[in-house]
């Protein structure tokens, strides 16, 4: 479920899966073969004429790299990418799990900051630092005299070098000043963990780093491990990284020495990944939760648990991003990231679905394409571009389906916003009737829930600043709202942590997820 869009977060997600040492991939071929060296030589006849023709002088990086590289890396498939210097460096600061910069959650409107959340050891955290403070000035400059683009463009150039903040402590009208110095910033890759119900563990895992198993046996590990009765295991969102990450963390719940994946290419030898014999090993049952942002590692973690009957995977199926991105490190500190080989999951099935037009075809992806020992053909007589079918199977023979993606064992729908939902989501309105509301009302009496006169109050505050309120879409959103008013007052008066939790509790999706574990056996049971 997401939340305002008008929240800054200065993090960023990880989305590589290898990085190549410098020099293990030829950077340059040593004698280009002859079809290679003609095409180049017709490239520099071209670039030569628009540069000496072209209306304007023409910027040889703008249009070799951003023109030229980028434009013939679209044209094999979309996830192969030229990496400028910022993009590089930002790259290799994700593979470490961390960020440079003040390790601070904001909240961002127009004329006004609030910090959600500080990262526990960074400059904002060690400065005393808190959810519900608000930053006045940056630099001298004060917050209220800026545009919204004006106020984003400050916060990223402040995010790299020495800051002086000007910064109001709740309660209080004079400001303090504050000077912090940017620092590399740990970043968590498991978000969200606390204890759903009794003996049932919540974890979600963002993106797949160094770290991650080790967050995982952790987070688990103060859950009181030996009455734990169940993990619901949210990937949702997960758009990947770095793959052995993803094998280490499956070798938390799996047997020692099993497959968790395949990965084969034209220009890497083919490498099986078994699971490891981990300090810590979790036996207790799983529901792995999915949808359509799960991607890549987090697909190969979900395939894993699936194959080996060790989890139950539930939501929607997933993306589909079954390829190894390499990242060879180019001169001047810049990088390519291509396509250098695939998945496969221990039953032998590839994870990418087919993307036509590109060299992401089915026949590629296929498995008779693979050579991959044990993988079977497709059922003869289906559709290549649309199978249904499947050889495929679990440890214990559940059939597993093939054509991109996994598939989840129960199907449980996703709620998306409707128009205006995602309108006043987006604009801030519901984290500025939040902050008013607290204004108004003080710290709520626990526990805390948004009232039906809360509610009518908002609808008053939206048409007080021209928002139209349709009636169709008021009277079907009143649980999305009161919830979404809830995890923003929650976000202001306790932090982000506390808050994403009130809002993964209020999720439908997640709430009948758990409501599977009951029927876990059963389900890994069904033929």
């Amino acid at each position: 479920m997401k939340f305002s869009d008008a929240i800054l977060r200065l993090a960023f997600l990880a989305a590589v899966l290898f990085l190549a040492a410098p020099g293990s991939y030829p950077q340059t071929p040593s004698q280009p073969p002859d079809d290679a060296g003609a095409l180049a030589a017709k490239f520099s006849a071209l670039y030569n004429a628009i540069e000496q023709n072209y209306v304007d002088p023409v910027d040889p990086d703008h249009a070799i790299f951003d023109g030229g590289v980028r434009g013939m890396l679209s044209a094999l498939d979309p996830f192969c990418a030229f990496l400028d210097r910022d993009q590089f460096e930002m790259m290799k600061e994700q593979a470490r799990g961390e960020s440079v910069g003040f390790g601070s959650i904001l909240y961002v409107s127009v004329g006004k900051i609030l910090i959600l959340q500080t990262a526990q050891g960074s400059p904002s955290f060690r400065a005393g630092l808190a959810p519900g403070d608000e930053i006045v000035s940056i630099n001298g400059q004060r917050i209220d005299q800026l545009e919204f683009q004006e106020l984003i463009d400050l916060l990223k150039s402040a995010r790299s070098r020495p800051v002086r903040l000007g910064v109001i402590h709740p309660g209080r009208l004079i400001p303090e000043d504050f000077s912090l110095r940017p620092a590399a910033v740990a970043l968590p890759t498991v978000d969200k963990a606390f204890v759903w119900s009794p003996g049932i563990a919540y974890l979600h895992i963002a993106s797949f780093e160094e770290k991650t198993a080790e967050e995982v046996a952790t987070a688990l590990d103060g859950m009181d491990p030996p009455h734990l009765k169940g993990l619901l295991l949210d990937l949702r969102d997960n758009h990947g990284g770095i793959v052995d990450s993803a094998a280490a963390v499956a070798s938390l719940f799996l047997k020692p020495n099993v497959i968790v994946l395949t990965t084969r290419g034209r220009a890497m030898p083919e490498k099986d990944y078994h699971a490891a014999t981990m300090p810590r090993h979790f036996d207790l049952p799983i529901i792995v939760l999915v949808n359509g942002d799960t991607a890549s590692a987090a697909e190969v973690l979900a395939a894993a648990l699936q194959e080996h009957d060790r989890a139950v995977v539930a939501g929607q199926p997933t993306y589909g991003k079954g390829v190894i991105q390499s990242v060879v490190e180019l001169p001047e500190s810049t990088g390519l990231a291509l396509t250098a080989g695939q998945y496969f999951t221990p039953s032998g099935r590839s994870i990418q679905r087919p993307l036509a037009g590109t060299a992401l075809t089915f026949e590629s992806l296929s498995p008779s394409a693979t050579g991959k020992p044990g993988a079977v053909k497709p059922n003869a007589g289906a559709d290549p571009a649309t199978p249904t079918a499947s050889s495929f199977h679990t440890d214990d023979g559940r059939p597993v389906a093939v054509g991109g993606g996994i598939t989840p064992d129960v199907s449980i729908p996703g709620e998306s916003d409707d128009p205006w939902l995602a309108f006043i989501t987006q604009r801030g309105y519901l984290t500025g009737y939040a902050e008013s509301y607290l204004t108004a009302n003080g710290r709520p009496v626990e526990p805390f829930e948004v009232s039906s006169d809360a509610l009518e109050d908002f609808k008053q505050d939206l048409e007080r600043n021209g928002v139209r309120v349709p009636e169709e879409y008021w009277s079907r959103d009143q649980d999305a709202l009161k919830l979404r008013l809830k995890v923003e007052v929650v976000n202001l008066l306790d932090g982000l942590e506390r808050g994403n939790e009130v809002a993964t509790r209020g999720d439908p999706q997640a709430q009948e997820a758990a409501g599977l574990f009951p029927r876990v056996g059963e389900i890994l049971k069904k033929h």
